[in-house]
């Protein structure tokens, strides 16, 4: 026989204890957040008659994401990272900061200090024998098409196999990510190579949560980028390469039609030549449209654990997202 008793004076006394109300210490706003997070899971126990089997199985889970850092790549797979998009959209769109490139998630794989260069850069070490020759070029303007010289853009992306360095041992230090400074007519390029798509590793335990859903851990070929500039917003957002089987199958949501780039594959030797190159290679163009602003809080990137950047990065290295 079910039975619920969330709505009874002892559980609701319960939860205000277990949260620490009559306590006078520790933060207040973390204790409304507990007990708002406690009751809901308390609810969501009696609505669904969560049996002591089913719970300690979640629980078994949630060791295993932390065990394998992968709580900061669970996070986008259910949708959290993509709905602090939406919530940034509306909060834009109340605030009437309209224009600009779209943002759209940072994903848990970026890592601080890579080499910074003006105008070009190389960002493959040519180690990948796999890897395919992308040109990466792109101008960043204001919303009215003014160029913005001086811009930082950071890029960061997988190699032929869908490994990230870093997190990827084979690779060199700062392979595929770089710092590049636009010129004074606000381009950038990069050599680099095509990246590749990847999955989740098979049977982690993201992998689970995933296919207990009924969905994949696919993620299609994409590029990651921040963008900032004195007196513009910060941009973090990220192109898909059209064409990928998972373009619009992104199991981490983050995939938006305007950021979505058609690469012209070249095979003339002559344009090749120009760029220094040899043989075929993919351009891709990525165009950046920044936005005023006054706010310094809007001009630098928020701040969250993050490699080499924070003592607390650990927890969002994601180390098995790689196939």
């Amino acid at each position: 026989m079910t039975v619920k008793i969330f709505d009874t004076p002892e559980v609701q006394d319960f939860l205000k204890t277990v949260a620490g109300f009559d306590q006078a210490g520790g933060d207040e706003r973390a204790k409304q957040i507990m007990h708002r997070l406690l009751s809901d899971l308390f609810r969501l126990i009696d609505d669904f008659d969560v049996t002591p089997e089913e719970y300690w199985s979640a629980v078994s889970v949630l060791n295993a994401l932390g065990q394998g850092t992968q709580f900061g790549l669970l996070s986008p797979g259910l949708g959290f990272d993509h709905f602090l998009d939406m919530r940034m959209d509306a909060a834009d769109e109340a605030a009437r900061r309209n224009g600009g490139t779209p943002r759209t998630i940072e994903g848990p794989l970026y890592v601080a200090g890579a080499p910074e260069a003006v105008g070009f850069a190389r960002m493959d070490d040519g180690r990948d024998p796999d890897g395919e020759t992308m040109w990466l070029t792109g101008q960043v303007r204001d919303t009215d098409g003014k160029p913005i010289a001086g811009a930082k853009v950071e890029i960061w992306h997988a190699d032929s196999k869908g490994g990230y360095s870093f997190f990827d041992p084979s690779q060199s230090e700062y392979n595929l990510r770089r710092t590049i400074v636009t010129d004074a007519e606000g381009r950038y390029t990069a050599r680099s190579i095509i990246p590749s798509g990847y999955g989740v590793p098979e049977g982690c335990a993201t992998d689970q949560v995933l296919k207990a859903l009924g969905r994949h851990g696919e993620r299609p070929a994409h590029i990651h980028y921040f963008i900032s500039a004195p007196g513009y917003r910060h941009l973090t957002t990220q192109i898909n390469l059209a064409g990928d089987p998972y373009t619009f199958d992104d199991f981490a949501f983050a995939t938006r039609e305007e950021l979505v780039i058609e690469g012209q594959r070249i095979e003339d030797a002559a344009e090749a030549e120009k760029r220094g190159l040899e043989g075929l290679f993919t351009e891709v163009v990525f165009d950046v449209e920044l936005a005023a602003t006054d706010a310094p809080e809007l001009q630098t990137r928020h701040a969250r654990p993050r490699a080499k950047e924070s003592e607390e990065a650990v927890s969002e290295q994601a180390a098995t997202a790689q196939v």
